[in-house]
């Protein structure tokens, strides 16, 4: 079994209100390294057997049809998983 991640963020030039509250929320809680923070999603496809170079650009067509407001967003990567995804692990690492 298989998995596919896809990052979808806000294109640059949108107004990110979350990205916006947890910037200002940071340095409140003692984080002062971050100057700055953008609120995206993650989607994780599961798919029998391996990922192939066709199932990831059947990914990312899906990903500019459907998981993603191409008016607003921007489909920033689609990579297949390095690891066995649970629900504990971080499907990008």
């Amino acid at each position: 079994m298989g998995h596919v991640v896809i990052d979808v963020m806000l294109k640059p030039e949108i107004l990110d209100p979350q990205g916006q509250a947890v910037n200002g929320a940071l340095p409140r809680l003692g984080f002062e390294q971050f100057t700055d923070v953008r609120q995206g999603k993650r989607f994780v496809l599961t798919v029998d057997g391996e990922v192939t170079d066709e199932v990831l650009a059947a990914a990312r067509e899906a990903a500019e049809k459907l998981l993603s407001n191409p008016v607003i967003e921007d489909v920033v990567s689609v990579r297949a998983a390095a690891a066995d995804v649970d629900d504990d692990q971080d499907p990008g690492q």
